[in-house]
């Protein structure tokens, strides 16, 4: 799994933030293994220089092999505290998501 982050003009990267967001989203998206292809995380402080209580966001897209891509977005008051908050919710959907893509294929297509 490919992981790309890309960041605001008001949010610091570098080589620290890359291996935090990496792994993060490793550790999030382990247990979906070779299904996801890549996951995208964009982070942004959405008042730019201005201060703000919830003002980071993180959102996150995973490319799915044969499926259309999810995405979540999830801000919060910490740049660290999105990004986990964006992993979880994209825990959740992908485990609903592939579940009912696994539920489908067992029952033929049926509903």
């Amino acid at each position: 799994m490919h992981v790309q982050v890309n960041t605001g003009r008001h949010v610091p990267g570098g080589e620290e933030l890359q291996r935090r967001v990496q792994g993060v989203v490793e550790d999030a998206m382990a247990r979906f293994g070779d299904r996801i292809t890549r996951v995208e995380v964009h982070l942004n402080d959405v008042n730019g220089p201005k201060p703000g209580e919830s003002d980071q966001r993180c959102a996150m897209e995973a490319r799915l092999a044969g499926m259309q891509p999810i995405t979540v977005t999830e801000q919060a008051g910490t740049v660290d505290q999105a990004l986990e908050g964006a992993a979880q919710k994209l825990q959740r959907v992908l485990d609903s998501t592939l579940g009912r893509a696994i539920d489908q294929a067992r029952s033929g297509g049926r509903p």
